[in-house]
């Protein structure tokens, strides 16, 4: 919520934070953010959240109450836009199969 509700800055659009990654010393975390806009919104949005990593930390360090808060190190997961381009792959692969079937199965219906 520190994201969505706190940081004001207008480059940051639709984030969704989809991992979080810290090393064992507890020193860096790695957050995943899957953005949602064109290529050139979620350049500007990672911009922003590298911009406020200092803020959001002192955000986080209020509520997790840790001795150390990590470094916040923002980095952009493309899960969803791979997986994105693959089903849209495979349903193109799909229907290219299926009308490939269709004439065979026309011509074997008019020979019986």
């Amino acid at each position: 919520m520190i994201i969505a509700g706190e940081v004001e800055d207008p480059r940051v659009g639709v984030v969704t934070v989809t991992d979080v990654r810290l090393t064992p010393d507890l020193h860096y975390a790695k957050i995943y953010v899957s953005i949602i806009g064109t290529e050139a919104e979620a350049q500007a949005s990672l911009a922003a959240l590298k911009h406020a990593a200092g803020f959001i930390r002192i955000q986080l360090g209020a509520v997790l109450r840790m001795k150390r808060t990590p470094e916040l190190h923002f980095v952009r997961d493309e899960v969803t836009e791979t997986a994105a381009r693959i089903e849209a792959i495979l349903s193109e692969e799909v229907a290219k199969a299926q009308a490939r079937e269709e004439p065979e199965s026309a011509a074997t219906d008019e020979s019986q």
